[in-house]
């Protein structure tokens, strides 16, 4: 939800470039809303505490790359995917700084670390139906764990990639995505394309990602 007065925009980044500068453990409602520039009472209508605005900022990056998703029936699910998940990369760019982090706190909040690690598979299986794959069922559940190993090892790389076009991410991504692929045909998992892409298999080869997952 957005508050009435600062638009939902203000407060992730206020949130976040508070993060940056304090920390989790520094993080208070007041210094976001000091920084957003929005009363603490409008605030309070809107978030319950920090955890609530990182819930409405997974929601938006969720739908940022939802929202830029083009159907296009000639892709291979492999370049989709990668596609998603570069797309959530400069989803996340603007901030940064703050998001770095929060990387670097994590190891001491585990709590914090099991929240982000229980709402992946649910922001995975999105970005599953983004790339026009099957995110039901049991299968679709192992799926989305396993996008989510294959975005935290990308992940990993974007925090130290200091390039302007990301390349060490894409790289990294490009090895996350051929290693999922191949354990998953190792371990004998079905495909995660549809029917459309069996019906015509892709220049580059089809892709089941079926790894556990970590906190991000």
């Amino acid at each position: 939800m957005s508050s009435s007065t600062a638009p939902q925009d203000a407060i992730l980044s206020a949130f976040w470039r508070v993060l940056a500068g304090s920390g989790w453990h520094g993080l208070t409602m007041r210094s976001i809303a000091d920084e957003a520039g929005t009363p603490l009472a409008e605030l309070r209508r809107s978030y319950d505490c920090p955890l609530s605005i990182l819930e409405a900022h997974e929601r938006n990056v969720d739908a940022v790359v939802l929202a830029g998703t083009v159907d296009d029936p000639t892709s291979s699910a492999r370049d989709r995917l990668f596609d998603v998940l570069m797309r959530r990369m400069d989803a996340i760019q603007p901030y940064r700084a703050g998001v770095v982090r929060l990387i670097h706190d994590l190891p001491r909040t585990p709590m914090l670390a099991l929240w982000l690690a229980s709402r992946m598979p649910t922001s995975m299986a999105w970005m599953l139906e983004a790339a026009g794959l099957d995110a039901s069922g049991p299968g679709g559940a192992l799926r989305a764990q396993g996008l989510g190993a294959v975005w935290l090892a990308a992940l990993r790389a974007w925090e130290k990639d200091e390039s302007a076009d990301l390349s060490g991410t894409m790289a990294a991504l490009d090895r996350a995505l051929d290693q999922a692929d191949r354990l998953a045909r190792m371990l004998g998992f079905g495909k995660a394309t549809p029917a459309a892409d069996e019906q015509t298999p892709p220049a580059t080869g089809t892709v089941s990602v079926e790894l556990p997952s970590d906190p991000v």
